[in-house]
């Protein structure tokens, strides 16, 4: 279930309950009058299960104006009103996308931050030295670090229900993200390269290592695959399951390989990582996109959607 945390103005409280004493799934209501200061007004308490959220914030969005609406996960709720109003609406929970929700992580998800450009471009270093020295778990390694997933959930979302700045800022994010690690791992390389640390022979393409840089149909599969999932995960609120997507996807790996073939010279090598990324990523926003879309088109329990 999700707790609400409403702020409302006095004279507008009563429109308030009347929207969650008629919307199914909404329980535990609280009313502590005048106890809100910044903004002004009464604070409202309640928990709803997850498949009323859509309707409920949609019903409230003019609250968020004049007032303010918070939502957090409820992690234990031991209360047998709470177990009869989840089973007054249809559906799972773990099936439910919030899609306001999902609307403010897309648009924390497609700015640059510092955090994200620091992961990106350790995990591109990791796998470019698992590379080099044909290191399968550094390889993994650097998939499960690498952070560039939030932004392709953020490109299927605007793709899907806009704004169309939320798509320009999510690809930003991603062609700098991808252009500093790379930038950063060749630089690296060169050095290496420089003080005889490292050769071409390093990077000859091992059997484990090969899909890195050899994109085929079964690179393009996988990365459907895991934008399916990837997207699930993030509805669902299952991080479990979004590891699997970070190690079954080469766009980190391809990444570290062509930033080190790039400073080798080795420039077959660089084409194939190059190929391998995007393919993975195109891959990737279509399935997810197209998830998106199903869950928002055929599944009755997440079917309605406030206005984003």
């Amino acid at each position: 279930m999700l707790h609400l945390r409403l702020i409302s103005p006095s004279d507008r409280t009563g429109e308030v309950l009347a929207v969650l004493d008629t919307c199914p799934g909404v329980t535990n209501i609280a009313v502590l009058a005048g106890a809100a200061r910044e903004p002004q007004g009464d604070l409202i308490l309640c928990d709803i299960a997850r498949e009323s959220a859509n309707d409920v914030l949609a019903r409230l969005e003019w609250l968020a104006e004049v007032g303010s609406i918070a939502a957090q996960e409820l992690d234990l709720a031991l209360s047998r009103v709470a177990e009869k109003a989840e089973e007054e609406v249809s559906g799972e929970p773990d099936d439910a996308v919030v899609w306001a929700e999902l609307a403010q992580d897309a648009q924390a998800d497609s700015r640059v931050s510092w955090a994200y450009l620091v992961f990106m471009t350790i995990a591109t270093l990791l796998a470019g030295i698992g590379v080099l020295q044909n290191s399968t778990i550094l390889t993994i390694g650097g998939m499960v670090l690498g952070p560039e997933f939030g932004a392709v959930s953020a490109v299927c979302f605007g793709l899907l229900f806009g704004p169309r700045h939320l798509v320009v800022g999510a690809i930003r994010t991603l062609v700098v993200g991808f252009a500093l690690a790379i930038a950063v791992t060749f630089a690296v390389a060169l050095i290496m390269y420089r003080l005889g640390w490292i050769t071409t022979a390093n990077l000859r393409t091992h059997g484990e290592l090969s899909f890195i840089v050899t994109p085929d149909r079964w690179s393009f599969i996988v990365a459907l695959l895991a934008g399916v999932a990837g997207v699930l995960s993030i509805t669902a609120g299952k991080s479990s399951a979004l590891i699997g997507v970070f190690i079954s996807v080469t766009t980190v790996p391809a990444a570290g390989y062509a930033g080190v073939a790039l400073a080798l010279g080795v420039w077959p090598q660089v084409a194939g990582g190059v190929s391998q990324l995007f393919l993975n990523i195109a891959g990737m926003v279509i399935s997810g996109t197209l998830t998106l879309w199903v869950q928002r088109r055929f599944w009755p329990q997440v079917g309605h959607r406030s206005s984003l």
